[in-house]
């Protein structure tokens, strides 16, 4: 007599035996699309001593000297973890004087004006039409957004870090 376990295993063993098998040699005419990230146009990583003299720039309105991009640069590299460099690099030039940024009474009287302006400063662009709606509407929902934190989120992110 023939007991259930071996009946199990000889139904499963017939099953595997018959089951479905995939084809070698199946073709799918699937078109390959080259996908671009968010920062279209924007393929390259800016290197740490590019990325010091942009912010520079874009905080002070002027040139970093070669001597102290050298220092920053090299400081930046000592670093382990990138973006927590670049958070205390940006905060540092922040609390610096001759930083140029508009006060806050300044950006909530044209935040349209003060979005495009951003946009132009920090990405080389204009803003769509859908950044510029957000960005307008989070900025007038919320009175505890300053332009330091629109500027500090601006310099790091991902679009800022290529060129």
């Amino acid at each position: 007599m023939i007991n259930k376990s071996k009946i199990l295993l000889l139904s499963f063993g017939i099953l595997f035996l018959f089951s479905c098998k995939k084809e070698k040699d199946n073709i799918y005419q699937v078109n390959e699309i080259g996908l671009l990230p968010s920062t279209a146009g924007k393929t390259k990583l800016k290197s740490n001593e590019q990325y010091v003299a942009i912010l520079y720039a874009n905080m002070f309105q002027k040139a970093l000297s070669a001597n102290q991009l050298f220092d920053i640069a090299q400081c930046m590299e000592s670093i382990g973890d990138q973006e927590l460099a670049r958070e205390v690099l940006i905060s540092n030039f922040m609390n610096k004087t001759g930083v140029i940024i508009p006060t806050d009474s300044v950006m909530r009287t044209n935040i349209p004006q003060f979005v495009s302006d951003t946009y132009k400063r920090f990405f080389i662009r204009y803003p769509t039409e859908a950044e510029k709606t957000y960005l307008t509407n989070y900025i007038t929902a919320d009175p505890n957004v300053i332009p330091e934190l629109v500027y500090f989120s601006f310099a790091l992110s991902d679009e800022y870090m290529y060129y």
